[in-house]
């Protein structure tokens, strides 16, 4: 199976590393490394997300789709 790095999501749904990193993200597929005792994820932990877990994500986002519809 293939995970997705940080970098490689930005990219996928076309935006910025600085963008991405104010976005929720889903909870990650796979962690690799420790993981500290109050759930944070320290310096050279790495995360995975699936490419499905990705597009789900992105396809329920709030505001995904463009610009509601104007009314009157």
């Amino acid at each position: 199976m293939r995970y997705l790095s940080k970098r490689q999501i930005a990219e996928r749904i076309g935006v910025s590393d600085p963008t991405l990193s104010g976005y929720n993200l889903p909870q990650a597929d796979v962690t690799i490394g420790p993981i500290n005792d109050d759930g944070t994820i320290p310096r050279g932990t790495h995360q995975g997300w699936s490419e499905r877990t990705i597009d789900e994500w992105q396809e329920g986002r709030p505001g995904h789709g463009g610009r509601p519809a104007r009314k009157g």
